[in-house]
């Protein structure tokens, strides 16, 4: 291990074990929200956000945050692991309401690290990292919903859970509370209306798409407050991933007509208030001081929102980035991400470091005066100094590794974003097997000038090119990114989209 590193890690623990009781953590994650979409980030938006500008505020704000996917299932994977999510087994795509669990089994997460660490842990919110429902035929909707789910949110390190299997668009349409469904479905259900789209499917008699994020809020409220009176003292972590801005975008009539732009700028608008709503919960259970509250995004914004229809309104949820959700580009995995702790972090940072989600478990780890094994969080660095304001110079990673939907790879160091692909990877013009002829294969973008992504200039640095392939190629074939023992990644030791290392 680096020396400075292992410095870094003893003093953060020193610092937190000295100074401070074990802060509370809740984690928000907006699904779907757009970098542009909070009005401190974005000085144009159309869409103001005064409680997750308040938290920004009062806190710290990353200008250069980014998830490790540009799409919903392997960004939470990230997080909850502190590794890449293409070392899973999922090397594309999404998983489904009926997917099996892809979270390795006795995989630590940031879950089973707070719980080791003796806090009580919570997940409410869309879990989308697969279940294993019990099955009893072939097809992935023959179910019996009446049985126990395994390798569910228990078997990943928390003590409970309340929510919905996967995106509020995919079936089934119940409530899952621990391992088990909370009432039967006695129903099908369908929305074609585009914003409102949900896909056919199973649904429960106490289940309305409309009254979901409600409900998931009232949870939390009332968690936080449980947690606040804790006979033992002990600390709490809730993970709060939100169903929404995602589709279907159904804000609840008070807020619909509030935003001045669409009904997706009024569903931000609502998942801002729930943010507000967990802020007053605090303060009235005196424990705001000593809670850290961070908020981002799982990726960039889906085109669902009608960006046209937004951009009538001078709205672009992207802000000044290239592309959106499913793609490589900027647009595509450059979140918000803001952190709370009154206690110890100064109100007013901001911190302009490329930072990853991936970075959650180490971070997590010296919060709570613990260090991670090699075979956990192995693309994870933590941000504990950086928040304390006790940092060198230094950056804090050598480098992130972006992925799109299609699994296609982009390297991040410094200035340079090197894209293993011709096109967008995901959603956006160029799309995969239909860019212009003649594309280079590879994009490289200097972001210090071209922050929008326009000037590929692949055939100007081609020394940089060779750094950054080699330096990826290192990571994927040592199973990190960070020191330590070389691990495995899990799956099958190449596929399709490594084509570039042969």
């Amino acid at each position: 291990m680096n020396m400075d590193v292992s410095k870094n890690m003893n003093r953060s623990k020193t610092l937190i074990n000295a100074k401070s009781t074990r802060p509370n953590v809740i984690y928000i994650l907006a699904d779907d929200m757009g970098y542009g979409d909070i009005s401190c980030l974005n000085p144009d938006s159309r869409i103001a956000t005064p409680h997750l500008d308040r938290l920004g505020r009062e806190g710290l704000i990353y200008t250069d945050a980014h998830s490790s996917s540009a799409v919903c299932t392997p960004s939470r994977y990230s997080i909850l692991t502190g590794r890449y999510n293409w070392r899973s087994e999922l090397k594309e795509g999404v998983l489904w309401g009926y997917s099996p669990s892809i979270l390795e089994e006795g995989r630590m997460t940031v879950a089973s690290l707070f719980k080791q660490a003796g806090y009580a842990t919570a997940c409410y919110g869309k879990w989308h990292l697969g279940l294993d429902w019990h099955r009893t035929g072939p097809a992935a909707e023959d179910v019996d919903f009446s049985k126990p789910i395994r390798r569910g949110p228990l078997d990943a390190g928390f003590d409970e859970f309340y929510g919905i299997s996967a995106s509020l668009d995919m079936p089934p349409y119940v409530y899952i509370e621990n391992d088990s469904v909370a009432q039967l479905p006695d129903r099908l259900t369908r929305n074609d209306d585009r914003k409102g789209f949900w896909r056919e499917g199973p649904t429960a008699p106490d289940f309305r798409h409309e009254e979901v994020l409600p409900r998931l809020t009232r949870k939390v409220l009332e968690r936080i407050e449980q947690g606040s009176s804790a006979a033992d003292g002990s600390p709490f972590f809730i993970y709060f991933p939100l169903p929404a801005p995602h589709t279907p975008i159904v804000p609840t009539p008070e807020f619909v007509g509030r935003s001045g732009t669409n009904l997706y700028g009024d569903f931000v608008l609502m998942v801002d208030d729930v943010v507000g709503a967990i802020l007053r919960k605090l303060e009235e259970c005196g424990i705001a001081d000593n809670t850290v509250v961070l908020y981002t995004s799982d990726n960039g914004c889906s085109p669902s929102a009608d960006y046209e229809e937004l951009a009538r309104c001078c709205h672009n949820p992207s802000y000044v980035f290239r592309g959106h959700k499913a793609d490589i580009y900027e647009g595509g995995h450059r979140v918000p991400l803001l952190v709370r702790w009154p206690a110890r972090i100064a109100a007013g940072t901001v911190s302009d470091e490329p930072v990853c989600l991936v970075d959650f478990m180490a971070t997590a780890a010296g919060l709570t005066g613990q260090t991670l094994p090699d075979d956990a969080g192995e693309d994870s660095v933590s941000h504990l100094l950086l928040w304390l304001g006790t940092g060198g110079t230094e950056p804090l990673r050598e480098a992130i590794v972006h992925h799109s939907i299609d699994g296609s790879f982009s390297i991040r160091k410094g200035e340079w974003k090197l894209e293993l692909c011709p096109g967008s990877g995901g959603w956006s013009d160029p799309v995969p097997r239909q860019e212009p002829p003649g594309s280079p294969s590879f994009q490289l973008y200097r972001l210090s000038g071209d922050l929008g992504e326009r000037q590929n200039v692949i055939d100007r640095f081609p020394d940089i090119v060779q750094e950054l392939t080699a330096l990826l190629t290192r990571y994927i074939k040592e199973g990190r990114s960070t020191p330590g023992v070389p691990q495995p990644n899990t799956g099958m030791p190449r596929w399709s989209q490594l084509h570039w290392m042969e």
